[in-house]
């Protein structure tokens, strides 16, 4: 059985991805005269890309954070690859698609600025973050730094570091906003000490979308002897930037999140000169010990997951990540002008582009965030977040370019009733 032959076989898929791809691609040709800013609004061309969605429109999805749904281009190359791999899977899985894991790698490699031979392909930021956080070599006494705002799961592993290891976790605290990405910086800053080995931050967090001065973290931990350690979970895909503008070690993301991939899809990022340095967390023979590929020792998987990255990249160029983050704030900007006009109402995210895009958080004092997000779906069928942190609560919304600023108004209208009341 040759592949070429299961592809005739599904030539009305391949059309079907195909003709998705160019209206995208015809869609965004009609604006590249303008401006990011201007196209955000231009409700023409962002028809065309809510087309290549399959989302049920009876629910108004504004929780794109944890995880988001792949446009049909991308369902179709996963559906089309896994139906091929049960062909006779020996085959079919292991010598055919496969290996094809390595043109996905070199495509996120140049999207995200670096060499193929620094990227791993995983099945989340948890899985690429935890093999660097249990990879690392430390001793008892090594202190650990992060926020009280990191996501839970990366906590909860240098918590089961320390019971283990000795090890010692410190988190710092920051004001939702802050100020300002200096305060920011200078916190993480006026934390280190002489046991300081690791700082773990996030990109942006998963709480309040707040973005971190990467490049800046990054470049004092290294200075000072220390591993930086990114977590890149809801920043790839949902923001243009490059590996040249953090200058990082380590980075771990989501693609299932922001650049709407399969679900269970992630990468890793280590830098060349590291790789050897860290332990997988499945073990590899010695003769690994500087190849990439390591980190990818998880016994047979489906290739499919992997392997449809590519469509979801494709998509992703194809609307082009600065107009993409515009979209997402102008987005915001429809709720958040409504919102704010209450004074019992505030946003816990900086209007700051450079420290906040599609993510945000808003609090309304007097009203608990679960109630509040309990009604929205029980009486409006819109499902958001609510956020319960030890400083603070709130809704997390996060629409996604397949929203519509019709669901935005039904969004704003119902909070609107919801907070007089």
């Amino acid at each position: 059985m040759h592949r070429r032959n299961f592809l005739r076989a599904a030539a009305g898929f391949a059309a079907l991805k195909a003709d998705s791809i160019h209206m995208a691609q015809a869609a965004a040709a009609t604006i590249n005269h303008q401006t990011a800013e201007a196209s955000a609004r231009d409700e023409d061309f962002w028809r065309e890309i809510q087309q290549a969605f399959t989302v049920d429109r009876n629910i108004i999805n504004l929780n794109n954070g944890g995880v988001c749904p792949s446009p049909k281009i991308v369902q179709d190359a996963m559906r089309r690859q896994l139906e091929f791999s049960n062909l006779a899977p020996a085959y079919s899985l292991w010598t055919v698609l496969e290996p094809e894991i390595e043109s996905v790698r070199a495509r996120l490699a140049a999207s995200f600025g670096c060499d193929p031979e620094e990227m791993a392909i995983t099945r989340n930021a948890s899985e690429a973050l935890e093999i660097v956080q249990m990879g690392l070599e430390l001793k008892p006494g090594d202190e650990v730094l992060t926020t009280d705002q990191d996501y839970p799961r990366m906590i909860t592993t240098w918590q089961q570091r320390e019971r283990r290891g000795g090890i010692k976790l410190r988190m710092i605290s920051f004001p939702t906003p802050p100020p300002s990405l200096d305060d920011l910086y200078r916190r993480f800053e006026r934390a280190v000490t002489p046991r300081t080995k690791v700082i773990h931050f996030c990109h942006i967090t998963n709480l309040t979308g707040q973005i971190f001065p990467v490049k800046k973290i990054c470049q004092m931990a290294r200075s000072r002897g220390i591993e930086a350690i990114v977590d890149g979970a809801h920043a790839y895909g949902h923001f243009p930037f490059k590996h040249e503008d953090l200058d990082c070690d380590y980075y771990g993301t989501s693609l299932h999140k922001w650049l709407l991939a399969p679900h269970g899809t992630g990468f890793l990022y280590v830098r060349k000169s590291k790789i050897e340095q860290i332990w997988p967390l499945m073990a590899a023979p010695p003769s690994m010990n500087g190849n990439i590929r390591k980190f990818e020792e998880i016994g047979t998987h489906p290739a499919a997951n992997h392997n449809a990255i590519a469509e979801a990249l494709m998509f992703h160029e194809s609307i082009g990540a600065e107009r993409k983050a515009a979209r997402l704030r102008y987005l915001r900007s429809l709720w958040w002008e409504r919102l704010t006009r209450f004074p019992n109402v505030k946003i816990r995210t900086s209007p700051d582009p450079e420290q906040s895009c599609g993510l945000s958080l808003v609090s309304v004092e007097g009203k608990k965030a679960a109630e509040l997000a309990d009604d929205l779906w029980k009486q409006h069928r819109i499902l958001v977040v609510a956020i319960l942190h030890k400083d603070f609560e709130g809704l997390r919304v996060t629409p996604n370019v397949y929203t519509t600023t019709r669901e935005i108004d039904i969004f704003a209208t119902a909070m609107e009733k919801l907070i007089r009341a």
